[in-house]
């Protein structure tokens, strides 16, 4: 493992995480010593299965912790050079990072476009500029603006994701984390909602770091990659390096050597995983 990437060395850090802990309820030690850092531009993918630690670490950063009882005991986190422990997740918005939710979370008594306007709250702007803006989101979400109209709590889990991005491009973000934007989705719109991110990306210049279980997908449009297990970063590379890395293709890919895995004929599988030995 290695404490800081070739990537985050080449370009500013936009955001780093330094050795961050965090316990739950004062009790429960989730994360380890955490350390991380995403260039400004970049894409960067945070893997592991569920329970690593990823949505913890994707909190720890908005700030959100504190609605599941959660502190960042040890550690720094700066966004934009500047240390952001203690900001609110309000703040966070109003600087330039926003948070998508695992799970969406889109209001569902609202019709799409008020969830969308609700992204822009913290703007001060005018409604110019709001409007301006709602319609770059229809320009890379052309499904939104056919239903816009529509209740959220009624139309599929990709549109509720699309609309998710959606309101979060509303507050003009320097910075959006994804958690786990794969979850519960045919393959076709993760690949459809995956090459809207590489767009905003080059397009936008909004940097994104992806919380996510599904490595294939989130190792071929990131830039560079973090592997979450048990709280600690236990890998970490070059996107195209990690997804030829033997153990990440055979934990996180499903293939070994001999190609695709069977892991319930596959009793030997954590033992080879070198970051346990």
């Amino acid at each position: 493992m290695t404490t800081a990437s070739p990537a985050a060395e080449a370009q500013p850090a936009l955001l780093s995480v330094n050795n961050i802990e965090v316990i739950y309820d004062h009790v429960i030690l989730v994360l380890k010593g955490v350390s991380l850092s995403l260039p400004e531009g970049g894409v960067v993918a945070l893997l592991g299965a569920n329970g690593a630690g990823k949505t913890t670490t994707l909190k720890a950063i908005s700030n959100l912790l504190k609605t599941d009882r959660g502190d960042v005991t040890k550690g720094q986190i700066h966004f934009k050079g500047e240390q952001s422990n203690a900001l609110s997740a309000a703040d966070m918005v109003k600087r330039g990072l926003v948070q998508v939710m695992e799970g969406r979370h889109c209001f569902g008594h609202l019709t799409v476009e008020e969830n969308l306007l609700t992204g822009a709250y913290t703007r001060g702007d005018g409604r110019g500029a709001i409007s301006a803006d709602l319609e770059l989101v229809y320009k890379y979400f052309p499904r939104l603006k056919e239903r816009r109209g529509s209740l959220a709590g009624y139309i599929s889990g990709g549109e509720q994701q699309m609309c998710a991005i959606g309101r979060a491009l509303m507050a003009r973000p320097k910075v959006i984390l994804l958690d786990e934007p794969s979850m519960g989705l045919a393959p076709q719109l993760v690949a459809e909602i995956f090459s809207i991110v590489t767009r905003l990306n080059r397009e936008e210049k909004v940097s994104f770091l992806l919380a996510e279980q599904n490595a294939t997908v989130a190792l071929k449009h990131a830039d560079y990659g973090y592997v979450l297990e048990s709280g600690r970063v236990v890998l970490d590379g070059p996107a195209g390096q990690l997804a030829e890395n033997a153990d990440v293709k055979e934990f996180y890919l499903g293939f070994s050597g001999g190609g695709r895995v069977n892991f319930r004929d596959t009793k030997h599988y954590r033992r080879r995983k070198r970051w346990l030995a």
